[in-house]
């Protein structure tokens, strides 16, 4: 089983990746930081799974274009794939400057679209495949502090439902993970206790579980928040 993941090397990305090790899956996955995939690849081939990692900047079609058609020449088929990138700016989208919306624009929606099209013609082709969205809560309803961002998780989930509108006929199917206040790198820092959080594993093992259901149920979309969440002050930039 082959499984591709986008952003892999931290949070969220980093738990999925390790939990498709696990479940037996080879992989594919790429992020910005070369050092960083090189410990992820020695992380995971521990699991005794084919690793392939790839340097790539999310906010880069050219980029992801060569990540895509280096992973079409590794694995003939794909069973599934994870757009889990994205990066967080705060802020008021009134007051801040347009690159700061294109950017979040880029990476949190962009870059799953090309992903998605790349892949799910694969998918479609070959009848069969899992794409996962990971998406937010912002992607449902407005956060505060959190304009833009709020913006592209709400046009990711709208991408999600399309593609899962277009691949049902081929027995691909598609989910949407919507997680709220995880604990990863933007929250380093906060005062908050660690508890309060969703954890990246949550995720990772949510992902798992639907992997393991039957051919014909698809999970269309979950929402995962914590359970007692007193506040959001100290969370910073996330890319």
């Amino acid at each position: 089983m082959n499984a591709v993941i986008t952003g892999a090397t931290r949070g969220v990305g980093r738990a999925i990746a390790a939990q498709l090790a696990a479940d037996g899956y080879d992989l594919a996955v790429c992020a910005r930081n070369t050092e960083e995939l090189g410990q992820l690849k020695t992380e995971l081939e521990r699991y005794g799974r084919t690793v392939h990692t790839f340097a790539a900047d999310a906010a880069s079609k050219k980029e992801l274009q060569a990540f895509a058609d280096a992973v079409a020449q590794r694995f003939q088929t794909i069973d599934v794939v994870v757009n889990n990138v994205g990066v967080f700016f705060p802020g008021s989208l009134l007051d801040e400057a347009d690159e700061r919306f294109e950017t979040q624009l880029q990476i949190n929606l962009l870059a799953a679209y090309y992903m998605a099209k790349f892949f799910g013609n694969m998918m479609r082709n070959q009848r069969s495949g899992h794409l996962f969205t990971i998406g937010s809560v912002a992607s449902k309803r407005p956060e505060p502090n959190a304009g833009s961002y709020s913006v592209t998780k709400a046009a990711l989930l709208s991408l999600n439902d399309v593609l899962r509108q277009e691949l049902a006929p081929y027995h691909v199917k598609v989910t949407a993970v919507l997680p709220g206040s995880t604990y990863t790198s933007s929250w380093e820092g906060t005062t908050l206790p660690k508890a309060q959080f969703v954890q990246p594993e949550d995720i990772a093992q949510t992902i798992s579980s639907v992997l393991r259901l039957s051919p014909g149920a698809n999970v269309e979309e979950i929402v995962i928040r914590p359970l007692q969440f007193q506040g959001d002050s100290g969370k910073k930039e996330e890319k």
